[in-house]
């Protein structure tokens, strides 16, 4: 790991190796191809970790990409490489990406990315995200959001509906729970 932190020892690494285990490079790939295409920036679209992490972790760019969804959703982007400003950079992203769609679940901890801790909750956020675009006339990645189903049912059906006895209910057939003792039997 090319971070300024301390290597994890023990339990640590072991949840980090089980974390970036489930970090696909396709996935990510296939998001910073969909941010290369939205946002026109000169990237690495290589989905190895090292690069995603490399690409994305001032927040810049991901700031870039809510402004070319929706304009003026970030208003301010902090150019500067110091941490606060950087993490400040994700964070208005995430607020953005929230706005934009993308449900709390979706989203990723600031940390996730800055500090390396999770970068496969990243690339989730980068396809929820890469769905909700397409509502917002912008190319889309991933499977096609679905759309509303309403149905409206008269008073009349539900009436209907309400005078059928259910057999989802089951039956017990007679069954009865004589017989069922628990625990030890008393001996006299």
């Amino acid at each position: 790991m090319a971070n300024n932190r301390a290597t994890k020892s023990g339990f640590a690494a072991e949840a980090q190796r089980k974390i970036n285990s489930k970090y696909s490079e396709e996935l990510a790939q296939e998001s910073l191809e969909w941010v290369h295409a939205i946002t026109g920036d000169p990237i690495n679209t290589s989905g190895d970790m090292d690069n995603f992490y490399e690409v994305l972790k001032d927040g810049t760019l991901l700031c870039k990409l809510v402004n070319n969804i929706q304009p003026n959703m970030v208003k301010k982007i902090n150019e500067s490489k110091m941490a606060f400003k950087c993490m400040e950079n994700i964070n208005a992203f995430l607020e953005a990406a929230k706005t934009l769609g993308v449900p709390a679940q979706e989203t990723f901890q600031t940390v996730d990315l800055w500090e390396r801790q999770n970068l496969n909750s990243v690339v989730i956020c980068l396809q929820s995200l890469g769905r909700k675009a397409g509502n917002y006339g912008k190319p889309s990645i991933g499977p096609k959001e679905s759309e509303k189903n309403v149905r409206n049912f008269s008073e009349e059906q539900l009436r209907a509906g309400q005078g059928v006895i259910s057999l989802q209910y089951g039956s017990n057939k007679g069954a009865t729970q004589s017989g069922i003792n628990f625990g030890n039997t008393r001996h006299m």
